[in-house]
């Protein structure tokens, strides 16, 4: 399978000053699909513009014809499956049926406490996630849905007429725990990842590969406990949390390198952040460009 390219463009920027022409500059490139992330505020960004990723992608729903759209991630900390499902199931046709739900576990961000509840343990994040996920498959393929559960309840929600896309739109699973492969093996159509976070600060690029490696067998493990075969799902790579950081947007050829080396671990996605001055996300938009244009082709 050849390598996708897609890209993750932080809600930063006011829809008219800025925000419309990204993800129509994205489309233009040929970007597989342009995420966004589904936070209330993140990290450095807390103190600056950051718009909704619902709003933001449905506006650009109505912006762009061929380009896919979606979440990297949305999770249980702020969300309800029940009124999550009625908006996806909106924005799914208001895009045509373009839309991909990008879903994790949520970690102890700012969306942990902005509710002003306590942050989740880890066992509390995996125990609602796995009763979340389930529930929104449920939402997103069924008529009319009655379910009582430890976390969250639905008392005849109705979601009439559904997804375009069927059963539902694609779910990308992001996990990398036995309980969140699992998730990944049964609800997903793609599986995400940043890496192993443990080596981000004083990890190399060379272990950073075999702890990929590692999570790669282990999505493997788990689909093939659960009767699926893991070529059925794609496998996306989030860049930047690795320890070669912004390196690979340094030029085509690290580029082509970078991408070249996941490739052969069995990813078939890499999403990209779109340059933004001044951030982590700081990159020649040039350089940026051309990595679009003519990295992928090196590739094959």
């Amino acid at each position: 399978m050849s390598l996708r390219l897609s890209t993750v463009i932080l809600p930063v920027d006011r829809w008219h000053e800025g925000g419309r022409a990204k993800w129509q500059r994205a489309e233009e490139l040929g970007f597989h699909t342009a995420y966004t992330y589904d936070h209330l505020s993140w990290r450095t960004f807390r103190d600056g513009p950051w718009f909704g990723a619902l709003p933001t992608l449905t506006a650009a729903a109505t912006a762009t014809d061929r380009l896919r759209l979606g979440t990297l991630v949305t999770s249980p900390n702020f969300r309800h499956p029940v009124t999550l499902a009625k908006e996806l199931i909106s924005l799914d046709d208001i895009s045509g049926g373009r839309v991909t739900l990008g879903i994790g576990a949520g970690g102890n961000g700012f969306d942990a406490t902005a509710l002003g509840q306590e942050p989740w343990t880890p066992k509390e994040r995996a125990d609602r996630f796995g009763e979340f996920v389930p529930l929104l498959d449920r939402l997103l393929t069924e008529g009319a849905v009655s379910q009582k559960g430890d976390f969250y309840t639905a008392e005849e929600a109705r979601n009439i007429p559904g997804c375009v896309q069927r059963p539902r739109l694609p779910f990308v699973v992001a996990a990398t725990g036995p309980r969140g492969l699992r998730m990944a093996a049964r609800y997903g159509q793609a599986w995400v990842t940043t890496g192993d976070p443990k080596l981000y600060e004083e990890g190399t690029p060379e272990q950073s590969v075999e702890a990929l490696r590692g999570q790669v067998e282990k999505l493997g493990k788990a689909c093939a406990e659960s009767g699926r075969d893991v070529a059925e799902l794609d496998k996306i790579l989030l860049t930047g949390f690795t320890p070669d950081r912004g390196r690979p947007l340094e030029s085509v050829d690290a580029f082509v390198d970078f991408a070249g080396r996941h490739q052969e671990l069995g990813f078939t996605e890499i999403a990209i952040h779109w340059p933004i001055a001044g951030s982590d996300f700081a990159a020649d938009h040039a350089v940026f460009e051309r990595i679009v244009t003519e990295g992928l082709k090196q590739l094959g």
